[in-house]
């Protein structure tokens, strides 16, 4: 080799650079093993020798062909499979795009944002000359000049997060649904990598084409499904689609889908946050789960919206015979039963949950329709079985109608159906109609007497209310004898020997601790269920041993003064400060 050959400066890099050499290059790049993997547009120039030099490129370049690079593709791919997905059911689904999905969204767009800067510095094969353009400013030309640029651009921004931070209002058009479908021109990307792998003799063609098909079939059937939903939800007659053909009330079914698992995600932080036992958090999950479940059958918003004289003749359909056949029931007059029914709520719980909890006030009592509970009580911590109850059956009047705390715990054995009946609807019921008052009494009286002794061991006041009551009816018998039924005049002997039980029950009002236009933040505002006193100074006493202060005051929720007690009806709210 002559001198004059061995000092010749070399020709420019870039007319001369094939993108062979560049496959052996130092190891951090990656080592191409098999040519068949590579892209037809990377395959040298006839007459380049391979393997002579290991040329690097320039700084900030990248070759298209890099493992880091085709690693990053790979993982653009994952990523497209996901925007596949979600374009079509984002426009089925319009609050999906604003809820869960939406950080999702960002995130994924981020990195195509991304990967948009990076094409900027990857190099390029020329297809005339077959030599890779390493110059940033050819790269970024021949980038912004193609469909790629604006195209890319498009199916990243983020169009509804755009409007939000530049209006203001929530992004809820159906135009937003649209624009998310530009995402879709990220599967380019998907046929690319497929291409790849049909010419990679490391992988079976066979398995790469089925793979493909798949692919193919299942974003088609997805796309398919996503469009003939949002088409039945925005066509004006639903049932004359598809779908509404087939699933009536297809609307109905998603909204108390959706519904309950957001009513699960808050009660999961709930219990979560406050640090609720497991047991605890599963009775509550059961109990929303079945509430969900049992509202087709429920149907409360449709029963709301008819009117008064429908809703009773629908709940006398169902429960009038239950009601009827209740110990406390029987023999009551038919005006009775009919304005009682109208006033019931139906409700399902699940196994397991209790539904009157000891030593609460009373509320509501309940009758079983259908499923069965235990009555069960506490005893130095320990739990004991007391009986069991099933269909037509009640339980929580005693606390109710004596004024009491309830005496026990009732829990569901397994599902059930019961009726809850007010305990104030049920008071302002009785107190015009006193015969059948007198009726409720002595059916009452006589199921008290028919308790077992465990249970009237837990319940004192009962107990001594039964023995004054035998009391009397001895001295009743000594000294008048019996009627000729053999019965004794229960209204003679049963309301005044009793201070738990009168004619008139005591009224039950609710107090708070604060003025009413001052309320405590962060909640523990919801009052103090109390028995109306006979004096305001033993309603501030009370008061104060709720509240461990002492008032001076007594408003009602409007601001105005309470001076006599004889004034307030059941349920008021009186604020004392």
């Amino acid at each position: 080799m002559s001198a004059s050959d061995t000092t010749r400066s070399p020709m420019p890099l870039s007319e001369t650079r094939s993108p062979m050499p560049l496959l052996f290059r130092r190891h951090s790049s990656g080592e191409i093993r098999n040519l068949a993997s590579l892209s037809s547009s990377l395959l040298p120039a006839f007459g380049t020798v391979m393997g002579e030099s290991s040329v690097r490129l320039k700084r900030f370049v990248i070759a298209p062909y890099d493992r880091r690079y085709r690693l990053w593709q790979t993982f653009l791919v994952v990523l497209v499979v996901y925007s596949a997905w979600s374009s079509p059911f984002e426009l089925a689904f319009s609050k999906a795009s604003t809820g869960a999905l939406l950080p999702v969204d960002l995130v994924v767009d981020a990195f195509f944002a991304i990967d948009i800067i990076l094409t900027f510095f990857v190099a390029y094969l020329d297809k005339s000359t077959y030599l890779l353009v390493e110059e940033h400013k050819k790269i970024a030309l021949r980038y912004v000049r193609h469909l790629w640029f604006p195209m890319d651009v498009a199916s990243t921004l983020p169009f509804q997060t755009i409007y939000r931070l530049v209006t203001g209002k929530p992004s809820r058009g159906q135009v937003f649904g649209f624009l998310n479908l530009l995402r879709l021109w990220r599967l380019r990307r998907v046929s690319k990598f497929f291409s790849r792998l049909e010419k990679d003799t490391r992988f079976s063609y066979f398995w790469t084409r089925y793979c493909k098909l798949i692919c193919v079939t299942l974003f088609a059937v997805h796309s398919a499904g996503c469009f003939y939903y949002w088409l039945a939800t925005r066509y004006h007659n639903s049932e004359l689609t598809w779908l509404g053909a087939n699933i009536p009330d297809f609307k109905t079914r998603i909204l108390n889908e959706c519904m309950q698992r957001d009513a699960i995600n808050e009660i999961l932080r709930y219990a979560k946050k406050n640090r609720l036992p497991e047991g605890l958090k599963e009775q509550m999950l059961a109990h929303l789960t079945l509430k969900f479940k049992t509202a087709e059958l429920q149907q409360e918003q449709v029963l709301e919206d008819l009117p008064k004289a429908i809703r009773s003749s629908i709940s006398q359909q169902l429960f009038r015979t239950t009601l009827e056949n209740t110990h406390l029931f029987k023999g009551v007059s038919d005006d009775f039963i009919v304005q009682l029914v109208s006033e019931i709520k139906a409700e399902y719980f699940p196994p397991k949950v209790d539904i009157v909890i000891q030593n609460e006030i009373p509320t509501d009592f309940y009758i079983v329709v259908s499923g069965a509970v235990d009555v069960v009580t506490y005893k130095n911590g320990m739990e004991q079985f007391l009986s069991k109850l099933g269909s037509q059956q009640m339980f929580g009047e005693i606390g109710v109608i004596f004024n009491i705390p309830q005496p026990f715990t009732v829990r569901t054995k397994r599902l059930s159906q019961v009726v809850r009946i007010s305990h104030h609807h049920f008071k302002q019921l009785v107190q015009p109609l006193q015969e059948d008052g007198k009726i409720i009494l002595t059916n009452f009286i006589q199921h008290l007497k028919g308790l077992k002794n465990e249970e009237l061991a837990e319940m004192p006041l009962v107990s001594e209310f039964l023995d004054d009551l035998i009391s009397e009816e001895a001295s009743v018998n000594e000294a008048e004898g019996q009627d000729h039924s053999g019965q004794i005049q229960q209204e003679d002997v049963i309301p005044t020997t009793t201070p738990g039980m009168s004619k008139t029950p005591p009224t039950r009002v609710i107090i708070h601790g604060y003025h009413p236009d001052h309320k405590p933040k962060g909640g523990g505002n919801a009052g103090k269920l109390i028995h109306l006193p006979d004096s305001v100074e033993n309603l501030l006493s009370i008061a104060e041993s709720k509240f461990g202060r002492r008032g001076t005051t007594i408003v009602m929720a409007d601001g105005s003064q309470v001076e006599d007690l004889d004034a307030l009806r059941e349920d008021d709210h009186l604020y004392i400060f």
